[in-house]
């Protein structure tokens, strides 16, 4: 047995021993945190056709020596806790044996995005992020990482890809649901009690590492555009707020996040270099290395190095400003920043050439591999925790107690804008949209024409543009406001039937005219029919306030200023604003 192998022996001496035992090309193998899929019955996959990922499995772990993924896809438990065994096997049968660290995008709410998230499917179903914000409790929002950090752990995945704590601050950014809202003091409040439940009080066997983001911030994005996509690169301050996006990631430092994920945005208009921030020396070892004290794993967000087909459609790589510097170029200037690791890059071949070239020093690519081979250590992968139980984990997630939870936290989020007529009573006739029938039985009389209704229910979304890229069209991005033919039929329903509305607010939209004519309005930000139907008819509490202002119109939208939280000319709905029934 060699000391690092010694489960008795101190995490630094582990780290040291195997560090010294390490070929250059095994180093370079841990500076990746790409991503893997995997096949339904639970094995790992062996053929690819290149539509998404170009590597086999094997391919990543046998001959390229990564030790990072993130996993694809939604699957059942039992399965996904084979295939996390499986692919510890096949690290295991490398040459020094260095365990597999599996992380995961959020998958405990209703957004299903390749790019950012997964729907619950067999997890317990919560409100997005937003839905946690509007109830504002940090005790609920521990609950929730705490049943995260227990269904993840049964099925392998030992890091979680969030909490992302962007201020939503531009109304019409694409990622606004995955945040807690436009407040800064709530959103250090809840990242705290975040980091806590996913961690513990130090990170330990039982942890699953938080890796926050966006550092410095990923709100106020130029004309709310998504910088995964070269139109959307440009972040911008021009209400010199800059500051005031950085104090959740404080409070996340101080809570002992694990790891952090620096944004793509490119920052125009400060005195930080004008190139993405996994590039940018200025923020991650000036800002958030050496004046905020992070000491833990800085992981880029994914693909900023090398050009990718996504959907069989090309995407070139998030280099922004750097996009004239070669492959090569790229990584050596991201290492120069700071950052430890590339996430959804598989080249190690490269930063072996930089450090034969002399380029980067191989003691720099050793300061990152320590801090990555001291998590995998802390969290036990090498010794008790490299292996799940497949039975233990079909019983563990969406456990009926983890999904009441979730359920009533559904509950708890919803937001009335507008009561009427609330709470309902009786069994009225009701004519639903977007709403199972089966469900709304329980409450009322389906009926199929609403000239024969009692009351109305209809649920919408926010509105979107359309994007004619298949990935890009996941990213719900440019006017907040309904189209006019939409809503004259919204309007004509309104006018014929008393109708409770119900938005899912993603991100803030633009209905002055449905506020005004609906006979109850109510947000959600993920949430179920029968969820909805009880706080409607009055069997459960709505306890949620908006998360951010409901814009009066686009008009207002476009002159806001994108950093500052709540920008917007008489919205007409403020920040904080909800009823109780």
């Amino acid at each position: 047995m060699h000391p690092y192998q010694d489960p008795t022996r101190p995490v630094g001496e582990r780290v040291e021993d195997l560090l010294a035992r390490m070929t250059p090309e095994e180093k370079a193998g841990q500076l990746f945190h790409s991503m893997l899929m995997m096949n339904p019955d639970g094995t790992p996959v062996t053929a690819t056709d290149g539509s998404m990922l170009p590597l086999t499995t094997p391919e990543l772990i046998a001959d390229r020596g990564l030790t990072h993924f993130n996993l694809l896809g939604t699957h059942g438990a039992r399965e996904m806790a084979r295939w996390h065994n499986a692919i510890q096997e096949m690290a295991a049968s490398t040459r020094l044996g260095i365990p597999v660290s599996l992380s995961t995008d959020p998958r405990h709410a209703f957004t299903d995005n390749v790019g950012t998230s997964f729907g619950s499917g067999a997890f317990s179903a919560w409100p997005e992020a937003l839905g946690l914000a509007a109830v504002g409790d940090p005790e609920l929002v521990f609950r929730f990482a705490d049943t995260v950090r227990r269904e993840y752990l049964s099925v392998g995945f030992r890091t979680a890809l969030h909490p992302q704590i962007d201020l939503a601050s531009e109304p019409r950014w694409s990622r606004q649901s995955g945040t807690f809202g436009s407040d800064a003091k709530l959103t250090a409040e809840l990242v705290e009690a975040y980091v806590r439940g996913l961690q513990g009080d130090r990170l330990g066997t039982e942890s699953v590492a938080a890796m926050v983001k966006h550092f410095p911030g990923g709100g106020p994005q130029k004309d709310g555009e998504d910088p995964h996509f070269p139109h959307g690169k440009e972040q911008v301050y021009p209400g010199g707020l800059r500051e005031l996006h950085l104090e959740p990631f404080k409070a996340a430092i101080a809570a002992g996040c694990s790891q952090m994920m620096p944004y793509y945005g490119q920052p125009v208009g400060t005195d930080w270099e004008e190139v993405g921030f996994g590039f940018n020396k200025g923020v991650v070892t000036g800002l958030l290395r050496e004046e905020l004290g992070f000491t833990g794993v800085v992981c880029t967000d994914w693909g900023l190095l090398t050009d990718a087909v996504i959907f069989g459609e090309a995407h070139e790589a998030r280099a922004w400003g750097v996009e004239h510097l070669s492959v090569a170029e790229r990584a050596a200037k991201a290492l120069d920043a700071g950052v430890d690791q590339f996430g959804g890059e598989q080249c190690p071949e490269v930063i072996v050439e930089l450090m034969a070239s002399g380029r980067i020093p191989e003691a720099r690519v050793d300061d990152s591999v320590r801090r990555l081979l001291r998590e995998k250590f802390l969290l036990g992968l090498f010794d008790e925790r490299r292996y799940v139980d497949p039975d233990e984990a079909a019983e563990t997630v969406g456990r009926a107690d983890f999904t009441a939870a979730g359920a009533a936290a559904q509950r708890r989020s919803l937001t009335v804008l507008t009561d009427g007529p609330l709470p309902l009573t009786g069994r009225p006739r009701l004519y639903v949209e977007n709403v199972d029938p089966a469900v709304a039985a329980a409450y009322g009389e389906v009926v199929a024409d609403p000239a024969g209704a009692d009351l109305a229910v209809l649920r919408l979304r926010t509105p979107y543009e359309e994007r004619p890229n298949l990935f890009e069209s996941l990213f719900h991005s440019g006017s907040l406001a309904f189209p006019a033919e939409e809503l004259d039929r919204i309007l004509g329903l309104l006018a014929a039937v008393p109708t409770v509305v119900c938005v899912n607010l993603e991100r803030p939209a633009v209905l002055p005219e449905i506020a005004e004519r609906a006979a109850a309005l109510i947000a959600d930000y993920g949430a179920s029919d029968d969820a909805l139907l009880d706080v409607a008819f009055g069997r459960a509490a709505a306890e949620g306030r908006l998360p951010f202002e409901l814009p009066r119109s686009m008009t207002a939208v476009e002159a806001s200023r994108p950093d500052v939280p709540n920008d917007t000319a008489d919205p007409v709905f403020p920040h904080g604003h909800g009823l109780t029934l």
